[in-house]
């Protein structure tokens, strides 16, 4: 083949303009990618049977034919070569640029995921793999308008390689040709490649329909376009010589036309009277009009195949005068008649106002095109990408069954249609400002299309404008809507997107973002009340100094963050780090014998008598702090003497259950020497707690010459309520009565009395 490609032709269509580029100076592209493939794809054969160089070489034509750019061509050899290298992004990169190295990546991955799905596309039926797929090639389209016309030119090569060589071609292949491909050419303007598409597909698929049709129309398909020709030439000399300038053009109706109108309408072929056309464009509407009259004049018109399109336009704005008359050999010829600015919107739809063949957008071919021309570049690939939302749109409702056109309707509808679906799984297509196609789910948000560009945009999102004006974020965004995300520089999510009620978040993904924003704002705070409780008990303990990962580590954590954590969450009690800190002192030892008696109360010496006996040891029990003049009772311990306990002592109570036999009668008995002896007594107070309070309670205690041995304050986690243990000695437990009196005139002071 020959490897060098003209400038794209005039007639090409919009996105072959949108998608080429103008390659700078230096060695051919094509030649040099060619060079670099050859060696990789000689002898390498496809699945489809066709060796890899010659799918190349015939992709590469269908290009040129269609009027890519030399880069646009060169990338054909580089796809296919790249299967033959180990890491064909970075060689790519490396030798032509990162723009095909993007190319060749994106390209690979929709390569991958048709020859996945092909062995169970149904031929009809069941089309819900099929419309997957077509969503996964929408992505990819979107990133990179070129791969879409790589894409249509391999299959055109592949059904091309089946009709020369005359092999079977696979009824899934030309089924996904003829339901997926063909109508993608057809959205966007390709016809060179939608017809021949269409009509290779007829004939591998209904092979005895196609020789059928082929009988019918009874000239070969060149005799037919001379034929055409020759009327196209007829009818250009008559409207110059009425003084119309006007752009005849003619081409035959392809085969598998002729079979669709003929099954589509019940037609017998004898009733198809657009085998042959004829299109005549004129500058304006009065033109048309001027054009018809002669038409009719020179060549009979056939009855009832008149329509007026220019007065009453189809709805999707189609506009043209058609009528069908008859040659001077009676045979039916179909005559289109247009102005310049219909027929635009005719072959290429929107994306036909912007025909450039700049370097592309940022992300194209890596140039960035700024200012007037880069706004241009972007409106004609949203133009082009609101047609393929419109071809995925289609082909799903294509696939829905009887609510076909109830879910194109839905699909194609304003925002209260919009608001609607989303119940079975479907889609929406929304452009950034950058015309980037973000993929979500029906009844997305702008707050969803915020998370979906990057996460952290969508937790500073405040405000979004949709096609240009400002919409309420819990707005239900429509497919080919542009969105722009108005941001804070810094900030959060709000905790109204999770209620469900408000519909500000219809993506999974995006609900899940804004939980793990609360959820880890959460944490941070008991991190942080945890810290602060473990700094407080260590200033009190004296440790400031020591480690926070070296303590959490003793108390078996991981680190010092997990230890705050779970005490600010009151999960575990700060006394294990003081126990940690500061063992307790070991309880005493009941068989341990005691050599001294109590310093208060004197022993056995005085304070208290064992009936019947004299001069046993004897000890105060710490439970109850008996003293004169409670009633009191004995028990024998195991090496500590007698234990004194007041009578109505629980303690007491529950030895004297298990051992009854070693409970002994005592009494007080009269002090000697000239010492009172004093008894230790603890006296619990709560109160409200306030600065000053310990200091008030300890004045009364010093006024009423109460000698305090002990005291022990605590706090409630608020700080409301104060709690305190004294341990007071008097020589006579009624004396305590006169002090809580005075106690409980104390300011704040709910509760005093013994222990």
């Amino acid at each position: 083949m020959k490897t060098g490609v003209a400038a794209a032709p005039q007639g090409a269509a919009a996105i072959v303009h949108l998608a080429s580029e103008d390659d700078a100076g230096g060695a051919d592209p094509v030649q040099r990618a060619r060079a670099f493939a050859e060696p990789l794809l000689a002898g390498q054969m496809l699945d489809t049977g066709e060796e890899a160089l010659t799918h190349a070489d015939g992709t590469a034509a269908v290009l040129q034919q269609i009027g890519g750019s030399p880069a646009l061509c060169a990338t054909a050899y580089l796809v296919y070569a790249s299967d033959y290298l180990q890491r064909p992004e970075e060689v790519i990169s490396k030798a032509f640029g990162a723009s095909y190295a993007s190319l060749v990546k994106l390209t690979r991955k929709l390569v991958q995921i048709q020859r996945a799905a092909r062995g169970g596309l149904p031929a009809e039926g069941d089309t819900a793999l099929q419309t997957e797929r077509v969503r996964k090639m929408l992505l990819a389209f979107s990133r990179d308008l070129r791969v879409v016309l790589l894409r249509l030119a391999s299959r055109l090569q592949t059904l091309r390689w089946h009709a020369t060589t005359r092999l079977p071609c696979p009824v899934a292949l030309a089924t996904e040709s003829l339901q997926v491909f063909a109508p993608l050419a057809n959205r966007l303007g390709i016809w060179q490649i939608k017809w021949e598409l269409e009509d290779l597909a007829f004939r591998f698929m209904q092979p005895q329909e196609y020789q059928r049709i082929a009988r019918l129309v009874d000239e070969k398909r060149a005799e037919r376009e001379q034929s055409v020709a020759a009327v196209r030439d007829q009818l250009a000399a008559l409207l110059a010589g009425a003084g119309l300038h006007a752009d005849v053009q003619g081409r035959p109706k392809h085969l598998y036309s002729i079979w669709k109108k003929m099954q589509g309408k019940g037609l017998d072929f004898s009733r198809v009277f657009d085998t042959r056309a004829l299109r005549v464009i004129v500058d304006d509407v009065a033109a048309c009009y001027m054009v018809l009259a002669r038409v009719q004049q020179a060549w009979e018109p056939v009855d009832g195949e008149f329509d007026d399109y220019i007065a009453k336009p189809k709805v999707n704005g189609y506009q043209s005068l058609h009528t069908v008359v008859r040659d001077g050999e009676g045979r039916p010829l179909e005559v289109q008649i247009r102005t310049r600015a219909m027929h635009e919107h005719a072959e290429h739809g929107v994306a036909a106002h912007w025909m450039y063949k700049e370097a592309g957008t940022k992300g194209y071919t890596g140039v960035s095109v700024a200012g007037e021309t880069g706004d241009r570049v972007a409106e004609a690939r949203k133009a082009v990408l609101r047609e393929l939302l419109a071809w995925e749109r289609d082909f799903a409702a294509q696939g829905a069954g009887e609510g076909a056109p109830e879910r194109a309707a839905a699909s194609k509808g304003a925002g209260k249609a919009a608001g609607t679906a989303g119940e079975g799984g479907e889609r929406i297509y929304v452009f950034s400002p950058q015309a980037t196609v973000i993929d979500l789910p029906a009844g997305g948000t702008p707050v969803d299309f915020a998370y979906a560009l990057h996460t952290d945009l969508g937790h500073r999102c405040r405000g979004a404008r949709v096609d240009g004006a400002m919409v309420p974020l819990n707005t239900r965004l429509v497919s080919g809507q542009t969105v722009e995300i108005i941001a804070a520089r810094e900030g959060g999510p709000s905790l109204d997107w999770l209620n469900a009620d408000l519909h500000y978040l219809a993506s999974p993904r995006s609900k899940s973002k804004v939980r793990a924003w609360f959820n880890a704002e959460q944490q941070a705070q008991t991190i942080a009340r945890g810290r602060e409780a473990v700094e407080k008990l260590l200033q009190r303990l004296g440790r400031t100094a020591m480690e926070r990962q070296a303590l959490a580590e003793q108390l078996g954590f991981r680190n010092a963050e997990m230890l705050f954590e779970v005490v600010g969450k009151d999960e575990f009690s700060l006394r294990n780090i003081e126990t940690l800190l500061r063992p307790p002192e070991p309880p005493p030892d009941d068989d341990h014998v005691q050599l001294r008696a109590p310093r208060s109360a004197g022993g056995g010496r005085g304070g208290v008598l064992v009936v019947g006996m004299d001069s046993l040891l004897t000890t105060l029990g710490k439970c109850c702090r008996p003293a004169p003049p409670d009633a009191i009772t004995g028990f024998i311990t195991r090496g500590r003497g007698v234990a004194v306990h007041r009578s109505d002592c629980s303690n007491l109570r529950q030895m004297a259950a298990t051992s009854p036999g070693r409970v002994i009668e005592v009494a007080w008995g009269e002090p000697r020497g000239d010492k009172t002896p004093v008894y230790p007594m603890d006296v619990v107070i709560e109160a409200a707690d306030r600065g000053g309070l310990l200091r008030d309670i300890s004045e009364v205690f010093a006024k009423e010459k109460v000698n305090v041995t002990g005291v022990q304050t605590q706090s409630t986690r608020d700080g409301s309520t104060a709690r305190m243990t004294f341990t007071v000695e008097v020589a006579d437990a009624s004396r305590l009565g006169t002090v809580l009196a005075q106690i409980h005139h104390v300011s704040g002071v709910r509760h005093a009395r013994r222990k």
